[in-house]
C-alpha cells in the first residue's frame, strides 16, 4: 500500500500482456466513464482472450479523469501500485454501485463502501490523500493532451496512432 510519501517513479503503470509484445495499446480512461465502463466489460474481455493473453498485444490503462470522482477512483486502482489491473476492472465492473449522487462526497462514500466490502486491503483514506499518486495521474492526463490531444475517454492509441 503506497504512503503519502510515494514518489511518481515508484508508481508502476497498470497494464496486461507481454511487454515484448509486437502490438503496443495504450487506452486513456476515466473510471467515472460509462463507455469507459462498458469497454471493460464488453470489449475487453475478447481483446484479452484474443490478443493479450496470446502474447500479440501489451496494453497499458492510463489515467484520463474527467472529473474528481474519477481522480478519486483512480487513486484506489494504482494504489496497490504493482501494476495489476484487477482493482482498475473491479471498479468498472462495480461503476453502477458507486458512480451514483449527486456530490463527490457521496460517490466517494459509495467508492469506500465498494473497497471495504471487497477482498482488497486497502487504507481507502491513505490512497485517496496520497499526493504522489494523484500527481501522477494528473500528469498522465496532462501527457495525454500535450502528446495524443485526448479530448474524451476512451481513447485508444495502438502503436502511437490515436483512435
Amino acid at each position: 500500500m503506497l504512503s503519502a510519501t510515494t514518489s511518481n517513479a515508484e508508481i508502476v503503470a497498470i497494464s496486461e500482456g507481454k511487454l515484448d509484445a509486437k502490438i503496443k495499446m495504450v487506452v486513456y480512461e476515466s473510471l467515472t466513464c460509462s463507455h469507459c465502463a462498458d469497454f471493460h466489460k464488453e470489449i475487453y474481455p475478447l481483446l484479452k482472450k484474443n490478443f493479450i493473453d496470446n502474447g500479440l498485444v501489451n496494453i497499458e490503462f492510463r489515467n484520463f479523469p474527467l472529473d474528481i470522482a474519477a481522480l478519486n477512483a483512480s487513486k484506489i486502482a494504482h494504489c496497490n501500485n504493482d501494476g495489476s489491473s484487477k482493482i482498475l476492472h473491479y471498479l468498472y465492473e462495480n461503476q453502477s454501485k458507486w458512480v451514483i449522487g449527486k456530490t463527490v462526497e457521496e460517490l466517494n462514500k459509495n467508492l469506500k463502501r465498494l473497497i471495504e466490502n471487497s477482498s482488497y486491503s486497502l487504507n481507502f483514506d491513505s490512497c485517496i490523500n496520497d499526493k504522489a499518486l494523484e500527481d501522477h495521474i494528473l500528469e498522465e492526463r496532462i501527457d495525454a493532451i500535450k502528446s495524443f490531444k485526448v479530448q474524451a475517454t476512451p481513447t485508444l492509441i495502438i502503436l502511437g496512432e490515436k483512435f
